[in-house]
């Protein structure tokens, strides 16, 4: 298992330096540059030219290209030219609130999905079919049409606040419990609309897992021992049927990420899918790189999170996994 790991974590190196390196030559392929947003609002073609040549930007891209990957090898990915900030710095605090939001939808995604999914699957009724059918309009609303709809309503009703979170700050700077209480009024809109769509995913998985599960042997055998429903279907049929849910621990990573994007810009959310926006938006190519390696490293750590939760629910794979190392 730990030759396994090791492997993965060194694919892992390898994606986010690809993610990282394609991202920094596609934003600097693409015509214009930072100094572009300058045309128009006084600048003079002299001063547009200094200001290119103070950065670097006059520069071949395989040189720029080069001095950023001798310096990203040391995990410093330069100066954002939007921000003037290094740019590690800006990507680790907007990774820590996108990091908080994706926790969040994955609780609320996993506390809802599976409980649902395992009343799918499990008894055929109303109940029932309102469930697969509530996950058949979540799993095929658009995320930016979920969001909308829920800032919608904030602004209908007045419980939630619909933007002005613009960064989580130390807990004490404003006395915990009011800090706390502020982040997690911000938190809620975002989170549902990134939880929706997971949650759907994950009951149809579940249902269709637990549905299987009780046609093994060994439920038959519990059954004939005389268990009780309630435990046969929560403690004895539960854990083997968490394994689809578990194999798509990176994908939902995947998705939250990519949500993320839309839900932070709608939501007001100062996470890594807002920041992205920011520098493509204003052709940061080294702060754009940096997110793109965030990203990477965010797919990377699904994937592993995904096989370690395989391998604590089925230990037999463990076994494979060590054989086959």
């Amino acid at each position: 298992m730990i030759g396994y790991l090791v492997r993965r974590m060194l694919f892992s190196v390898l994606l986010v330096a690809v993610v990282s390196s394609a991202a920094l030559l596609l934003t600097g392929a693409a015509p214009g540059d930072i100094m572009s947003e300058q045309v128009g609002l006084g600048a003079t073609a002299r001063s547009l030219d200094a200001e290119r040549a103070r950065l670097g930007l006059d520069r071949p891209a395989a040189e720029r290209f080069a001095r950023w990957a001798s310096r990203a090898a040391r995990l410093d990915f330069g100066t954002s030219l939007m921000y003037g900030r290094p740019v590690a710095g800006l990507v680790a605090e907007r990774a820590a609130n996108t990091a908080v939001l994706a926790a969040a939808a994955l609780l609320l995604a996993l506390v809802v999905g599976i409980p649902l999914g395992v009343v799918s699957g499990s008894r055929r009724g109303p109940a029932s079919s309102a469930i697969r059918a509530a996950s058949l309009v979540a799993l095929s609303l658009p995320t930016l049409v979920s969001s909308l709809l829920l800032v919608l309503l904030a602004a209908r009703t007045g419980w939630l606040p619909v933007g002005g979170m613009r960064s989580i700050e130390p807990l004490a700077e404003a006395g915990p419990l009011a800090q706390a209480a502020d982040v997690a009024r911000h938190l809620v809109l975002p989170a549902v609309a990134l939880a929706l769509p997971i949650a759907a995913m994950i009951e149809r998985l579940q249902s269709g897992a637990i549905a299987a599960t009780l046609g093994e042997r060994f439920v038959a055998a519990a059954v004939a021992r005389g268990v009780p429903p309630g435990r046969l279907l929560w403690r004895n049929a539960l854990k083997p049927s968490l394994r689809p849910v578990a194999a798509v621990f990176g994908v939902v990573f995947g998705n939250l990420l990519s949500g993320s994007f839309i839900v932070e810009i709608v939501a007001s959310w100062p996470g890594l899918g807002r920041l992205m926006f920011d520098a493509l938006r204003s052709r940061d190519l080294y702060l754009v790189a940096g997110c793109a390696a965030a990203g990477g490293a965010f797919l990377a750590l699904g994937a592993i999170l995904s096989d370690l939760a395989l391998a604590a629910i089925d230990p037999r794979l463990r076994g494979r996994e060590e054989a086959g190392a």
